[in-house]
């Protein structure tokens, strides 16, 4: 049994796998104050250290054969959060108590293995792929080659889960907003449109962000607008990287990944993580850490 573990900024994860099976899939939620916009690192540290220790008395860690977890967001130079801190210390633990290897690994990579994983294209390993992450805090393109990933489009301002939370907060929705905003959406009565903003692969929403704020329309409406804005600038970036790369292997992962409208604007021009792969989890991570060890 292969244990993963991740402590994203909102989401404390425990996951296990034997072979390419689940066996254990347990997420806690940290508890963001109503009306603000996110927790400070120190607090979702806390929170981590005290969901940790709730979730591994539900597991039992005396089969466990490697363990992996996520130790920072990204994998590039100087990329750090606090908040996978205490996900180390527990994997650590682990490893110690057990005698068996640890491997550390990006949040970002976890949910690629998490999205080739649910979306059933694991060869996609061995060939040359494309894949959009887009979360709470991160919107890239990402493309990998010969096991090799780069970064070759990206926000240039706000992430696309930032347009969607901040506007969400606005409207006095709970943080963080995208399940409740496309809850909202679907009660729309007419179409808004906010500026979409892509130059080549990369993106800019603070645009639609100081638009949506100024805004005269019902909330049902405004969200139906955040949405749509976020999908159709999505889906000119995938456009134009799949011209630029010359591959139609297109995976999207992350949290806002899991939204309908997204899914329905992308349609056929890539492949998603499942819903419940799609948001922060530590099956992916887990995953990683069974083909390292082999």
């Amino acid at each position: 049994m292969h244990i993963g573990i991740d402590t994203s900024c909102y989401t404390t994860s425990v996951a296990a796998v034997s072979g390419s099976k689940i066996v254990f899939d347990k997420r806690i939620m940290l508890d963001v104050p109503d009306g603000a916009r996110g927790l400070r690192q120190s607090d979702a540290v806390f929170l981590h250290t005290r969901n940790l220790a709730e979730i591994f008395s539900q597991i039992d860690v005396s089969q466990c054969t490697a363990v992996g977890v996520s130790s920072k967001p990204r994998d590039v130079e100087g990329s750090y959060m606090p908040v996978f801190l205490p996900g180390v210390a527990a994997a650590r633990a682990v490893s110690s108590a057990r005698g068996c290897p640890l491997y550390e690994f990006s949040h970002q990579q976890g949910h690629i293995m998490a999205g080739l994983y649910s979306a059933n294209v694991p060869h996609w390993r061995d060939v040359p792929f494309l894949s959009l992450h887009i979360s709470g805090g991160t919107t890239e393109l990402l493309y990998t080659d010969c096991g090799q990933t780069r970064i070759v489009g990206k926000t240039l301002d706000i992430a696309a889960g930032q347009l969607i939370d901040r506007v969400g907060v606005a409207l006095g929705l709970g943080f963080p907003c995208g399940k409740a905003l496309e809850a909202l959406a679907d009660g729309k009565t007419e179409d808004i449109r906010l500026p979409v903003s892509v130059k080549g692969c990369d993106v800019n929403f603070s645009g639609a962000e100081t638009k949506a704020q100024s805004q005269s329309t019902s909330p049902e409406n405004l969200a139906a607008a955040v949405l749509g804005c976020v999908a159709e600038s999505l889906y000119r970036m995938i456009g134009n990287a799949v011209n630029r790369f010359g591959t139609d292997r297109v995976l999207i992962v992350g949290g806002v990944a899991a939204n309908k409208q997204i899914r329905q604007r992308i349609g056929g021009m890539a492949v998603f993580a499942s819903p419940e792969l799609s948001t922060d989890n530590a099956v992916g991570t887990a995953l990683l850490a069974a083909e390292r060890n082999g």
